[in-house]
């Protein structure tokens, strides 16, 4: 390997991977293949696979000088979003994911609406690409209020009109460098839900997030319940700990998994009346997984017996990793008393970032396989 000149560029696209063999060279192809006024860069960190991914990119690198591969020895996906921070050298940077694929106009709409000035962030929304069983219900599942939850992220469509304000339910996105930089960048203490937490910041500082539905990207939902299981328990987790240091982040929509999960406890284990009370709401519950199966048959033509299983994954799940974070974390008081309608205090974080790979990057030569 070998440094690279440091002449500037328009946009830098950020892209953490890891054991990405599978899809990772047709998700390279799909980001080489941006529509764009102006030159770009596709850093890719890699969190030391252990698979095919390094071979794969390092041959994509020398067939395509616009893409660099990073070493991201701390394999998480905030430290490898830094490590690609502190590399990049574009006016604007994008995330890209390594399991999406984003329209060819992506960066364009994204860099556009920021000339505009008034946001500081902008996104695509997420709209699922299925591949296997599993999958496919999950994207079922997401069609339905009762998968999607508040989260606005989900409810976009390919369009050209029709943006809206997004609050710490985000996607990936478009920034301009300096204002990444200026929050300090992802936060490697949050391994799950790091975008929220960097959104939260940037509300907090009064900056706007807008999703604009032009900027769609396919996402390719997990193929196993245990996959989905272990990606909502630490979402949950992690939702715990980002309402802890920032409030205003928790929805209402939010608390009702752990509500889920303790109700479900007590209709096990409470005395008496409170267990039979506790029964109703679960069968409250049951009754709205099947509505929502339901909706998804009307609109597919058909019942798909996994939908009800994968809303149920993905809310106990989510219900059991919220309360685990609760545990490790504290309990949030501040955002379920605000959420509850009262009134609260809380001022915005102003404290550290914890973001060693963004510092430490900064200080080695940028090189290329």
């Amino acid at each position: 390997m070998h440094p690279i000149a440091s002449p500037t560029v328009d946009v830098s696209v950020l892209v953490p991977v890891l054991n990405e063999g599978s899809t990772i060279r047709e998700v390279v192809q799909a980001m080489a293949a941006q529509e764009l006024d102006g030159t770009v860069e596709f850093l890719l960190a890699d969190g030391r696979s252990s698979d095919d991914t390094r071979a794969q990119l390092e041959t994509l690198a020398r067939a395509d000088d616009r893409i660099a591969l990073l070493d991201n020895p701390r394999r998480g996906t905030a430290s490898g979003l830094n490590v690609c921070l502190a590399a990049a050298r574009g006016e604007y940077v994008a995330r890209m994911d390594a399991h999406a694929i984003y329209p060819p106009s992506y960066l364009q709409s994204g860099i556009n609406r920021l000339r505009r000035g008034d946001v500081a962030w902008v996104a695509g929304p997420q709209t699922p690409q299925p591949r296997g069983r599993v999958s496919g219900a999950i994207a079922s599942a997401l069609g339905t209020r009762l998968g999607r939850g508040a989260s606005r992220r989900w409810s976009g469509e390919k369009g050209d009109s029709g943006e809206y304000d997004l609050d710490t339910g985000v996607f990936c996105g478009v920034w301009r460098r300096e204002d990444l930089l200026a929050h300090g960048g992802w936060d490697e203490d949050w391994p799950r839900n790091q975008d929220s937490e960097l959104a939260a910041r940037f509300l907090d500082a009064g900056q706007r997030i807008v999703c604009v539905p032009a900027m769609a990207a396919g996402y390719v939902p997990r193929d196993s319940l245990g996959g989905l299981w272990r990606q909502y328990r630490g979402y949950g987790a992690y939702r715990a700990k980002t309402a802890g240091r920032h409030p205003r982040s928790l929805r209402r929509s939010a608390v009702l998994p752990p509500l889920l999960v303790i109700d479900a406890t007590l209709a096990v284990a409470a005395p008496g009346r409170l267990r039979r009370l506790a029964r109703v709401g679960v069968g409250s519950y049951v009754a709205a997984l099947i509505a929502a199966t339901a909706e998804t048959a009307r609109k597919e033509g058909r019942p798909d017996p996994l939908v009800p299983v994968v809303l149920a994954t993905m809310h106990v799940a989510h219900g059991v990793g919220f309360l685990e974070g609760c545990r490790r974390w504290g309990i949030p008081w501040q955002a379920l008393q605000r959420v509850a309608g009262g009134r609260t205090r809380e001022a915005p974080y102003r404290g550290p970032i914890h973001a060693p790979s963004l510092h430490a990057e900064r200080e080695q030569p940028r090189t290329r396989a």
